[in-house]
């Protein structure tokens, strides 16, 4: 990494993580961003202590498998507090424009395979290079290699959820009702971690780290499920969003981060956004041996896997392309063969063509965008591939004294059905043919024209 000031005017020049930019007046220090590693949502830390009082019957009753949503929901008359945070939950902002929020959904399907490249293999993997967040992702052990899958399934299953309508973001919507479960869970983790602190006090190094799941966390999180994707993972896919869809897209986010009880202020507009992605990228990102860990653990636990169906060489390349080298060789991701660059190379030729062309056909991008949204969320609930049900996002993967995630082992696998490499091998075909075609062309060009004309023409 390195800091350097820019030739032209006074602007400061950043590097960092193969990731370039100027300092602004919008960005942030790590000094200045620190005191939220220390704040938290402390409205449903109390709520949640509530709740867990309340009895309820059957399987809900038992330690940390209650239905904290269905119970704010039956007794948010009775206590002022339970009925601050259902207030909040069910108040749309100002802010909030409807149709913006479609259009940032649409957004989301318009370019669904890419997007959903950058949300496995740099938002949740390359987020393993945040120092923070990984040490209270290892205590959950919901990264463990035989479990991982299953996490990114019921992440994905709120990301589909928060996308599928703007209805569905409204107040008792399945996106909002989603980010609030979520916003429950992640007051439990914190909860439950500060617990064990109380009875092990080096347990989890809380002056080092914060309070896990804190406010600049989370802003973290946000960040990753829209700014890194605008900016970072699409790009490098060889796709750029018009200022309208990234207007839209970050709208969408900062809704969902309204819910969730996230401080909005960093996306409220697209600079502001960028500068945060771009602060985050200084501050937050530190790679530590947990982190290792947990990033090879979510290669290993996809490996041949419903939907992508990829190798873990393949998958490797892939997070080489949109981590950069720099922080993957941090992480410990083994450098790709040509064979997998080149793989790399036409899937990239693929999704970007694919993705410059249906947008302009009008009744082909809303077809596709009605497709994917469908395919999407079927393909989660499916009970062979995906996850059988919609997740409650319980509590399920609960920190204790003992638990610690540790580097799991691969799978001696066989391909069960042709997957995105197939994808990747028709791009670079593609993109071979478009190089012969072009190439025979200038080369017929060239045999019927004359010399100073075919140089006029190859000019523009």
């Amino acid at each position: 990494m390195a800091l350097k000031t820019s030739r032209h005017g006074n602007s400061t020049e950043c590097h960092y993580w193969g990731y370039s930019f100027l300092w602004t007046d919008l960005h942030h220090s790590e000094n200045e961003l620190r005191p939220m590693v220390h704040t938290y949502d402390k409205l449903a830390d109390e709520c949640v202590e509530r709740l867990n009082k309340i009895p309820s019957t059957g399987d809900d009753d038992k330690p940390f498998h209650k239905d904290l949503y269905g119970l704010l929901k039956d007794h948010a008359h009775e206590d002022p507090k339970l009925q601050e945070l259902w207030t909040q939950v069910n108040t749309v902002p100002d802010w909030v424009d409807w149709e913006q929020i479609q259009r940032g959904q649409d957004t989301f399907f318009r370019y669904g395979l890419p997007i959903l490249n950058v949300l496995s293999f740099e938002s949740l993997l390359g987020g393993m290079g945040a120092i923070r967040v990984v040490e209270t992702l290892s205590r959950t052990g919901g990264f463990g290699a035989k479990v991982v899958r299953r996490r990114l399934l019921e992440t994905l299953q709120h990301i589909l959820q928060v996308n599928s309508s703007a209805d569905g973001m409204k107040p008792g919507g399945e996106g909002n009702i989603s980010s609030v479960r979520v916003r429950l869970l992640h007051s439990s983790v914190r909860l439950r971690i500060l617990n064990l602190v109380e009875q092990q006090p080096d347990y989890y190094d809380i002056a080092r780290y914060g309070p896990p799941v804190s406010d600049l966390d989370c802003i973290g999180t946000i960040n990753t499920f829209c700014s890194s994707i605008v900016w970072m993972g699409l790009p490098r896919q060889g796709i750029f969003l018009s200022e309208r869809e990234i207007d839209d897209y970050i709208a969408l986010w900062r809704l969902v981060a309204w819910y969730m009880g996230t401080p909005t202020e960093p996306f409220e507009n697209s600079k502001k956004a960028r500068a945060m992605m771009e602060s985050l990228l200084i501050s937050e990102i530190d790679p530590t041996e947990t982190g290792k860990v947990l990033a090879k653990n979510i290669i290993i636990g996809l490996e041949n896997t419903a939907p992508a169906y990829a190798s873990k060489e393949f998958m490797e390349a892939m997070s080489r392309l949109l981590n950069g080298d720099q922080l993957s060789d941090e992480l410990e991701i083994p450098r790709s063969s040509l064979y997998y660059q080149m793989l790399i190379w036409g899937y990239c030729f693929w999704v970007s063509g694919v993705s410059y062309i249906i947008p302009r056909i009008y009744f082909m991008d809303r077809l596709m965008i009605s497709l994917r949204r469908k395919y999407f969320y079927k393909m989660i609930l499916d009970e062979k591939i995906g996850l059988g049900r919609e997740s409650r996002f319980d509590f399920k993967y609960v920190p204790t004294l003992t638990r610690t995630t540790r580097l799991g082992q691969r799978r001696t696998t066989k391909f069960e059905r042709p997957g995105v490499e197939t994808l990747a091998r028709l791009g670079l075909l593609a993109a071979l043919g478009a190089v012969l075609t072009l190439g025979m062309g200038l080369i017929f060009a060239a045999r019927v024209m004359p010399p100073n004309q075919l140089f006029n023409v190859i000019r523009g």
